[in-house]
């Protein structure tokens, strides 16, 4: 009985030492490809689905699982881009026809300052949309590749192989699924403009931004001012001129609510002008508001020296970009010597810490 016990174990532990032995073996075995970088032989193991080429510094990735629907997506940006012409031809016109009547009542002077003005804000919202949509958001550099040797040591460092083009990917360019193609130094995919923001267009994009920005700000003012002119008479509470010493807060609250009412019930009179000068204000303080945001965020992460998807894709113990104004003034294309005429503060390239 014990001999048998013995002959028993000693077979199951024969088994189980034999089992890791061949699954060792399976790991140990190492299977050769090409490198799509240098076109050289490497040697790697059988589990490995990401590999780094030891002579180009090229990186592969097997088992990449591609997505070719693209034509919805298109579909989708042309919508986007002919609904946002068309809301901003539709404010410049609708502007123009219920605000310069007000203007030009005022003053000849006045409505030709204020059309000139319009003329500018328009003809610079337009043509930076028109340059951020357009335009190729950012061609990558060509660059040689598949033969040894053409390609030198280290020439590929880092590059993946993009399966939806069919060519090299350096670091700074990333695939657009929606555009179909690889952006140098891509932001982010903008559906409004139909295009990506990349290192060709991002300068245009921010224009845009910040000409929009200014535009409705101008409107908000102005259609304010149109509609204060135009609105009907209202009448107002006027318990607060018969008022004699102390009243509670309730006092107040419910004559503050009459008026209010009072504003509301005026506005069942207003022209069919003064209706447009009202949605022009709503939307105009909306979508302001909004693209404020935006912009900000924008204008952060160049400061930073950063795009929107390098800040997505960074992890916490990369190195830390310098923040400085310098990052701007590059981003801009100004001259150097603009630093001279900028405040001491405003000059220091100190690198903040996270």
């Amino acid at each position: 009985m014990d001999f048998a016990t013995s002959a028993g174990r000693s077979t199951s532990d024969y088994d189980i030492t034999q089992t890791e032995e061949d699954q060792l073996a399976c790991a140990s075995e190492d299977r050769e490809t090409n490198c799509w970088g240098c076109g050289l032989r490497v040697s790697v193991a059988a589990y490995a689905s990401v590999f780094k080429c030891g002579w180009c510094g090229a990186i592969t990735k097997e088992h990449v699982v591609k997505n070719d629907s693209i034509r919805l997506r298109r579909w989708r940006d042309r919508c986007f881009v002919t609904v946002v012409i068309s809301f901003m031809l539709f404010f410049i016109c609708a502007g123009v026809w219920a605000v310069y009547p007000v203007i030009f009542s005022i003053s000849y002077f006045h409505g030709v300052f204020h059309l000139a003005i319009t003329v500018i804000l328009s003809i610079c919202t337009l043509s930076s949309f028109c340059l951020s949509a357009f335009q190729p958001a950012g061609v990558p550099p060509i660059i040689i590749w598949g033969s040894y040797p053409a390609v030198g040591q280290g020439g590929l460092r880092n590059y993946t192989f993009c399966h939806y083009c069919s060519k090299p990917k350096s670091p700074l360019v990333h695939h657009c699924r929606s555009c179909g193609t690889c952006v140098l130094g891509m932001d982010h995919h903008c559906p409004f403009i139909g295009n990506c923001v990349g290192s060709a267009n991002h300068r245009s994009f921010i224009l845009f931004l910040l000409s929009t920005v200014i535009s409705t700000i101008y409107v908000v003012i102005m259609t304010f001012y149109s509609a204060l002119q135009i609105w009907p008479p209202v009448e107002h509470n006027r318990s607060l001129s018969r008022l004699s010493g102390f009243a509670s807060p309730e006092f107040y609250f419910g004559v503050l609510k009459g008026n209010i009412l009072a504003f509301l019930r005026s506005a069942v009179f207003l022209s069919a002008r003064g209706v447009v000068l009202v949605y022009l204000f709503i939307a105009s303080f909306s979508v302001g508001t909004g693209l404020s945001v935006l912009l900000w965020q924008q204008l952060s992460f160049i400061y930073v020296g950063k795009t929107y998807l390098s800040h997505l894709t960074a992890v916490d113990n990369e190195e830390v970009m310098e923040r400085d104004c310098q990052n701007l003034i590059r981003f801009f294309g100004f001259p150097s010597k603009t630093t001279a005429y900028l405040p001491s503060y405003w000059k220091s390239r100190k690198a903040h810490e996270k």
